[in-house]
C-alpha cells in the first residue's frame, strides 16, 4: 500500500501528532478521492499542518476547510484554506456553518474526542455530506476512557453500535425501529483501531429486496438451522425414548441457546 499521505505529513514544516497506523487507514479510506476536486473539512486545526497536506493530496482546486474552537487558528487561513471558529458540540454552529458552506464530501473529526463532541458532530453533519462521501472520526478509543464520557453507556462506540443495529433493522418487520435514525444516509460503517468511518449514500440506503435469478430451482434442502441443535447424545442411553419430545420441548430450546451463547461469547469479550 502506498505511503503517500504519510510522506506528505512527514515533509510538512509544522509539527503534528498522529498515530502511525492512521496513515494506512487514511490511504484505504481516501484513495478514491485522490486528485479530485472535493470539499474537505477537518475538525481540530491545532498547528494547521494537516490542512496543507490535504490540499496537496486531493487537488489544488479542492476546497479545504478547518474548524477549531480556538480563534488563534484563524491565522492559518491562507493559500486557499478556510478556517471557521466554532464549537463542534453546538448544533447551532453546524447549522450556521452549512448555511454558509453548503454540502461537503469528506469530514475528518479530529476535534475534542469527548462523547458529546463526536456524537453531536455526527448527528449534525451526516445529512450534509454528499452521496459518495464519508465521515471519519478519529481517536475513538476515548470511548473507553472515563474522562471523555459523560457516561460510558453513551460513549461514541456505543452510539456506533446503535447505528449498526439501525442499518440492519431498517424496514424489517418485527425488528426494533429506532426513533432517531441515520439509516437514510449511512449505508456502511467501517471500524479500525481508534477510527470509525461512516459511508454516505442515500440510494444505497433504500430498502433492499431479495433478487431471484431466472435460473432453475435445484430443490436442495435448506440447511440453515442444521448444526445448531443441542447435542443430546448424553441422553441417548437412559432416555432415548424421550429424545424426540425433548427436542421439541421449550427446555431444549432454552439449553440450546445457553450452549450456543457460551460457544460464541468469547468473540464478544
Amino acid at each position: 500500500m502506498t505511503e503517500e499521505i504519510k510522506n506528505l505529513f512527514n515533509n510538512t514544516k509544522t509539527r503534528f501528532h498522529k498515530y502511525k497506523k492512521y496513515f494506512s487507514t487514511y490511504e484505504e479510506l481516501l484513495k478514491n478521492y485522490k486528485d479530485k476536486d472535493i470539499t474537505f473539512v477537518e475538525i481540530g486545526v491545532q498547528n494547521g499542518g494537516s490542512l496543507g497536506v490535504w490540499k496537496k493530496y486531493f487537488s489544488n482546486s479542492s476546497r479545504v476547510i478547518g474548524i477549531d474552537l480556538n480563534s488563534d487558528c484563524k491565522k492559518f487561513e491562507k493559500d486557499g484554506i478556510e478556517i471557521f471558529i466554532g464549537n463542534q458540540s453546538d448544533p447551532n454552529f453546524w447549522e450556521k456553518f452549512f448555511k454558509q458552506v453548503g454540502k461537503v464530501d469528506i469530514i475528518l473529526d479530529d476535534g475534542g474526542h469527548t462523547n458529546l463532541d463526536q456524537i453531536i458532530t455526527t448527528v449534525s453533519v451526516v445529512d450534509k455530506i454528499n452521496d459518495g462521501g464519508i465521515l471519519i472520526v478519529e481517536d475513538t478509543h476515548t470511548s473507553y476512557i472515563s474522562e471523555y464520557n459523560s457516561r460510558k453507556k453513551f460513549s461514541f462506540v456505543e452510539f456506533t453500535k446503535k447505528i449498526i443495529d439501525d442499518i440492519n433493522s431498517k424496514n424489517r418487520k418485527n425488528f426494533k425501529q429506532f426513533k432517531f435514525s441515520l439509516s437514510d444516509y449511512i449505508y456502511s460503517v467501517q471500524t479500525f483501531e481508534s477510527i470509525i468511518a461512516f459511508k454516505i449514500d442515500r440510494k444505497k440506503c433504500d430498502y433492499d429486496e431479495i433478487f431471484p435469478s431466472k435460473g432453475k430451482e435445484k430443490e436442495i434442502t435448506d440447511m440453515t438451522w442444521a448444526g445448531n441443535e443441542i447435542n443430546v447424545n448424553f441422553l441417548k442411553k437412559p432416555f432415548h425414548y424421550f429424545r424426540f419430545i425433548i427436542r421439541l420441548n421449550q427446555l431444549t430450546k432454552f439449553f440450546k441457546h445457553k450452549i450456543n451463547n457460551k460457544m460464541i461469547s468469547k468473540y464478544f469479550k
